[in-house]
């Protein structure tokens, strides 16, 4: 078993645990169930091929009824592609009736595969051309597949042209390898009828590895058939694993500057310990777990922390704090919290503290964290 044949077999089982996971969160999105049931009869098909390509019987299975399985969910699972944009272009009444047209090619190729796979002589390799029954079985498959990967194609890239930036990028990558899937079966086709007709009976023409039979169709499969499902697979799943990249990324951001407020944010709730926010209750152990709880403890934090500079502000000297350095702030601030302790008289009214050079949070933010360094420069407690 090569390397890409792994890589296909894990590669298809992760992306359908991923889509199965998004599926039962929304079980009535219909293209998420089509584009599901198409990763899903790529991962079925995996183990169905590698026992036809080595003639194991499995769960007493001969290897051509393996084979039949393999092609028969690979052809729905092209069905379910051409299903996707059908779904995700049309409405529902239109959709269905697209679909049930398109399914009318595939109930005809999948009554070949099982008349080719029943008439197959029991002793006959599942990948000999040269019996007939196997060569009309193999160019039935490979012709349903290129026509439909061609139009998955074509329509892939026509909708990567509307597309979000990230969706567009996704859907041009898997558009590439929807390509190399349709040379590859482009290729297979007059290779298996080459065979078929005795014009590769050759021993250096012929290759007993796989589901090829011949080493024009095995270098098709290694070059162009495999590489163009795993580019496929990283295409669907581009898009979304952009975005968790993207969340994962904010998510660590908001941690380490959580951590970096700590000392702004102890200095402040040790006078103030009213401010603090606790009006969602969480478990701790669930609350640390997700990343909600980590940005939910961010925000908290930065808001506890304004409140708190607003209700220190008047104790600070009367200097104008838009002036100083975030040290001599940190001085003046610990100075301040020191009278609030004893219990001074208030000296003045509210006033700004720590303004933001520029507008957002995220501005904002880095104030406050600037700040809180410099109350405490050896870190974060």
């Amino acid at each position: 078993m090569t390397v890409l044949m792994v890589a296909y077999g894990a590669l298809s089982a992760l992306v359908l645990l991923w889509l199965g996971v998004r599926l039962a969160r929304a079980p009535g999105n219909v293209p998420l169930r089509t584009v599901t049931s198409m990763v899903a009869c790529l991962a079925v098909a995996f183990p169905f091929g590698l026992a036809a390509d080595h003639g194991a019987v499995v769960a007493g299975l001969p290897p051509m009824i393996s084979r039949l399985i393999q092609h028969g969910v690979l052809l729905l699972g092209v069905y379910s592609l051409v299903s996707f944009f059908v779904f995700s272009t049309l409405d529902r009444r239109s959709a269905r009736r697209r679909a049930a047209w398109y399914a009318l090619p595939l109930l005809i190729a999948e009554l070949v595969l099982i008349v080719s796979a029943a008439r197959t002589p029991p002793g006959a390799r599942t990948n000999d051309h040269s019996v007939p029954t196997v060569a009309l079985f193999f160019i039935t498959a490979d012709l349903y597949m290129a026509i439909g990967f061609a139009m998955a194609c074509v329509w892939t890239r026509r909708y990567a042209r509307a597309a979000a930036p990230r969706v567009a990028r996704g859907l041009r990558v898997a558009s590439v390898g929807l390509a190399a899937i349709v040379l590859a079966n482009c290729v297979f086709i007059p290779a298996i009828a080459l065979r078929w007709i005795g014009g590769a009976d050759s021993p250096e023409l012929v290759s007993r590895a796989g589901a090829a039979e011949t080493v024009i169709g095995a270098l098709a499969a290694s070059i162009l058939l495999l590489p163009g499902i795993l580019v496929f697979l990283i295409g669907v799943t581009y898009p979304a694993a952009a975005m968790r990249l993207a969340a994962t990324r904010i998510w660590w951001r908001h941690r380490r500057e959580y951590q970096q407020l700590a000392p702004l944010w102890m200095a402040l709730h040790t006078e103030f310990p009213d401010d603090e926010l606790q009006r969602v209750p969480s478990k701790r152990w669930q609350d640390a777990l997700q990343l909600r709880g980590t940005h939910r403890r961010y925000y908290r934090r930065v808001v506890e922390c304004r409140d708190g500079l607003v209700r220190i502000s008047p104790y600070l000297d009367p200097a104008p704090a838009g002036d100083l350095d975030h040290h001599e702030l940190a001085g003046r601030l610990a100075r301040a919290l020191a009278s609030h302790s004893a219990k001074r008289p208030v000296p003045s009214q509210a006033m700004p503290v720590a303004l933001p050079v520029g507008d957002g949070l995220d501005a904002d933010v880095h104030e406050l964290v600037r700040l809180s360094t410099a109350l405490n420069p050896t870190g974060a407690s």
